[in-house]
This record gives C-alpha cells, structure tokens and sequence, in this order.
C-alpha cells in the first residue's frame, strides 16, 4: 500500500492566506512626524515682549538725573560659625556710598559683633533707642509698625544680605518700628559708639559722613530723581519757580548679545534623503527652536541684561511666609502699579500659588491670552516659564512687568534687516564644504532686553515650594 503524501503551498491548507505586513510595507511608504524635540516649550517671554528695533546694535536709555541711594545688599564671609562682613562691601550701605578707604572699612567690619537671634525673639524695639546698625547675615525678619489706632502693621520682610537702623549712626532718635525673627537668624551688629570712635581717628570718614548729609538736602522727588520745581495754587503776582530738568550724564548702553551654532549637514543625506521632507529644513527648525530656548534663557538670567539681574534693589521684595501667597502677589502689583501686563513664574511656582489659594477658599478667574487659557491674580494674567531657576533648596521667584516703550517699560531688543535672515534677527548663513563633503551653516540669533524705568519690573523673591504646612 503507497502512502499519499501532500505538499503544503502558500496559500493553501492551514498555510499562510495573503500578503504578510512586513512584506507590505516594503511597498508602502509610512506615515511619518516631523522629527520631535522635548525642549521646546512655549517661550511665553519671548512672545510678550515687545520688540525695538536695535538699528546700530546699541540701544541707550537715557533718564531723568537719579541720585543713586546705595540700597544694595551686603556680602559676607564665614569661617565655621564665626561670620564676618566683607569690608567693601559696607559701601552698598547708603551712608558709605562711594567711600573707598580700605583701611577704614577694614576697622569698621571688625567692630561688628556677632548675635544668633531665635525665632520670634525682638531684634530692635519701636521706642527703643536707635544705637545700632544691624546687618542679616541668614534669616527672615519681620518689620512690624504701629498703626494709627494702635494695631500693628506689616512693613514687609528683611533676609540674607538686607539691614536695617543705619540712620542711627548719624542722626540718632528711636527705631519706628519693631524687627522680629521669623526664623532662626544671625545678625551682626555696629553701635554708634564704635562708628564714632573710628569717624574720630579718620578724617576722610568725618568728611564723607558730612558731605552725605549736605548731599540729603539736595530737591529730588520720591523716585530718587532730580526735581523739577514747580508752582501751584498761587495767587497774585507770585515769582515763579524757575526750572531745567537735568538728565544722567553716563546714560547706559545695552548692546545686542548673540547666540551662535554652526550646524553641520552632510552632502549625500540633503542630496539623496529629502523625500518627503526636507532634511535641511528640519535640521534648521530644531537648531533654531534651541537657539530660541536659549535666547529666553539669557533675557531672564544673563547677569548683564537678565531680568533677575537687573530688577532693581528697590523693586525686590520677600515673601511673608515662605510660599507665594495673594497678598505677597499684592505687594509685588503695589511696585509695579502703573499698568502691569504680566507675572511670569516656573510652573511649580504657579502650582505653589494655587495651592495658597485652594487653602483660602479662593479660585480665580483665568485670564484669554491669544486663544489660551492661563491663571491670573488681580486681572493681570501669570503665564509659565521654566527658564527661571529654582535653587537647590527648591526657592524661585515671580516676575512682573510694565511692557512698552510708549509705557516705559520693559522691552527686547533686536535688529531685523540683517544679512542672511532666516526670521527676524536671526541668520543662517552657508560658511563651507569640507573635504568629507560636510555643509556647514552659521545660525546666529540677536537680542538684549531694556527695563527703561526702575519700577517697570518687580520680583518677589525667595519664594518656597513644595512647603506643606
């Protein structure tokens, strides 16, 4: 008896029916993404800025003639616990503006004493005797003053670097106001007593002490700026006033900073591999999407021009109680009261305010900007922005700004028109072929940014996230 055998075919039998896929797609062509980048994100800085046209690369703002008052911050030294202020650094005291006798300043950082001050325990009473000056080396402190019927007001927060009861090294009388710590802190302390001894050794200190007082006399208004006298209310034939207004004699200059790549791309892949999109395109629009992360990197912390950098002294405040709350939000629209456009904060930053409302039962409404939806406080829309840092101990801080130059306010600056732009202010230009037939192309992109008044742009610093309380 023969046995029957059979043969098994394609497409017979249990065998395989049709076209496999992956032979298919041999055939096929996928469907495809432009090439992704995670870095991108919304720029919102760049986007709200209005843009001035930087013709000559330098843009100058000039101003009103401004008596510059010294409220800088104070830099200090450590040797284990002992904690010792930098001579020079007095200078940023008001008083010692501009006073550059190192061997004075040197017997004047060593007279101060050191103190660590408990929290809630009194630095200065209001009523005491103004007999000292004190310096915040690390801590929060809280002014606290008396209000018209006797119920006390907050006049704000003092931390690293901030200090407090200068005037009584040359004028004396009582503190107005109460300092207490809010947290652990150490403070280091100069009495009248040890600045008169050493004003009595060095003439040239007596001399800046005196010329700063009659400096004090001069007319300026609130701002700091010089005056413009003026009559009002008069009647008669009264004399008027006569008057100029005079102007900074070094006004500053910001000139356009840059940031460059050379993008490199090879022959064969641009010549044999741009269906169905173009190689050089995409390269081109991932550099320059980085090169505008980076632009919005240097607008906020560039030490020159950056935001953070150049927010005034008199413009930063701290927050009450560590995470940002409404009323620190209020006390930053109360510096930057003239038309404010925008807050820009981190997102965690954002996400620590809400939860500081949610704890108040508050919600408010969100602000239409362009089609978005973002969080707003007081009407004025706060819009994200990861640029700005967080610190190793998860602080950040929350920005706000008047925008415009009719405003005088915060602008950028950048120059259209230039040889070569691919999009305003930045140019990509051809620079060679090498001899491994790799096109190398030169993409530069132009900006600084002006705050044109000091109140244009305040900051809250320090602020805490993550803080459960």
């Amino acid at each position: 008896m023969t046995e029957t055998t059979h043969s098994t075919m394609p497409g017979n039998g249990d065998g395989q029916l049709s076209l496999s896929t992956d032979a298919a797609r041999q055939l096929s062509t996928t469907t495809k993404t432009p090439p992704q980048m995670q870095e991108i994100t919304s720029r919102w800085l760049l986007r709200l800025l209005p843009w001035v046209q930087c013709s000559g690369g330098v843009f100058r703002v000039n101003r009103r003639l401004t008596y510059t008052l010294g409220d800088g911050r104070i830099t200090f030294t450590a040797t284990g616990s002992e904690v010792r202020v930098i001579p020079a650094e007095l200078t940023e005291l008001p008083l010692l503006r501009g006073f550059d006798d190192m061997e004075v300043l040197e017997a004047l950082a060593g007279r101060f004493t050191q103190r660590e001050v408990e929290a809630g325990e009194r630095i200065v009473s209001e009523g005491a005797p103004a007999d000292r000056l004190v310096l915040i080396v690390h801590g929060r402190v809280a002014k606290i003053g008396r209000g018209a019927y006797g119920d006390e007001q907050d006049l704000g927060v003092l931390a690293d670097g901030d200090h407090l009861g200068e005037q009584s090294l040359t004028d004396g009388g009582e503190y107005a106001f109460t300092a207490r710590a809010k947290t652990a802190t150490t403070v280091l302390s100069l009495s009248r007593h040890d600045f008169d001894q050493i004003a009595a050794q060095s003439p040239a200190l007596r001399e800046h002490v005196d010329t700063w007082r009659a400096g004090g006399s001069r007319a300026t208004n609130d701002y700091g700026e010089a005056a413009i006298d003026l009559s009002a209310g008069h009647v008669g034939e009264a004399v008027l006033p006569g008057t100029f207004v005079d102007y900074e004699q070094s006004p500053r200059e910001y000139e356009l900073s840059v940031a460059q790549t050379v993008l490199r791309v090879h022959s064969r892949v641009s010549d044999l591999y741009n269906q169905p999109m173009n190689q050089l395109e995409q390269q081109l629009r991932l550099t320059i999407e980085a090169l505008r992360e980076r632009q919005e990197h240097e607008l906020i912390n560039n030490r020159g021009f950056g935001l953070l950098h150049n927010a005034d002294f008199s413009q930063r405040i701290r927050t009450r109680s560590g995470p940002p709350t409404p009323d620190d939000l209020d006390d930053l629209l109360a510096l930057v009261w003239k038309e404010p456009a925008f807050f820009l904060a981190h997102p965690q930053a954002i996400a620590a305010f809400g939860r500081e409302c949610s704890k108040r039962g508050l919600y408010p409404q969100a602000s239409e900007v362009g089609g978005h939806r973002v969080p707003a406080w007081r009407g004025v829309p706060i819009f994200p922005c990861n640029k700005i840092p967080v610190s190793a101990t998860r602080t950040t801080s929350f920005l706000l700004m008047r925008t415009g130059q009719e405003n005088q306010g915060v602008v950028g600056l950048h120059q259209t028109g230039i040889p070569d732009e691919y999009q305003p202010s930045l140019s990509v230009r051809f620079m060679n072929i090498n001899e491994k037939a790799i096109i190398s192309y030169l993409v530069s992109v132009y900006y600084s940014a002006a705050v044109l008044v000091p109140d244009a742009l305040g900051v809250l610093e320090d602020v805490e996230l993550g803080r459960n309380d």
